[in-house]
């Protein structure tokens, strides 16, 4: 994992960030830590969701997020593999648009 790290600011909820923070006293750890940790997971099995995958390749194939985010959210065979669809589907869009 990369040690390369951003700076993000967000608004929550009180009683979400509350939680967050309790849940870090139990844990040792601190509220980043926590949220960090949950986000991480949120992404890993969004990953793994069908139609929100579907909805990621959709917003691929119309060119909404790039390559490199498509490969973040859905790994580097799956994205690779939607890569192979979406240029199966142009050339075949093409090859419509050239019987028409």
């Amino acid at each position: 994992m990369s040690t390369d790290k951003k700076r993000v600011q967000f608004r929550a909820p009180n009683r979400l960030i509350d939680r967050a923070d309790a849940l870090a006293a139990v844990l040792g750890e601190d509220r980043t830590d926590v949220l960090v940790t949950a986000l991480r997971e949120y992404l890993q099995d969004a990953a793994h969701d069908d139609a929100l995958t579907q909805e990621i390749a959709a917003a691929y194939y119309d060119d909404e997020i790039s390559f490199e985010q498509l490969k973040a959210l859905v790994g580097a065979e799956e994205a690779a593999n939607l890569r192979v669809l979406k240029q199966q589907l142009d050339e075949d869009f093409i090859d419509e648009v050239a019987d028409a």
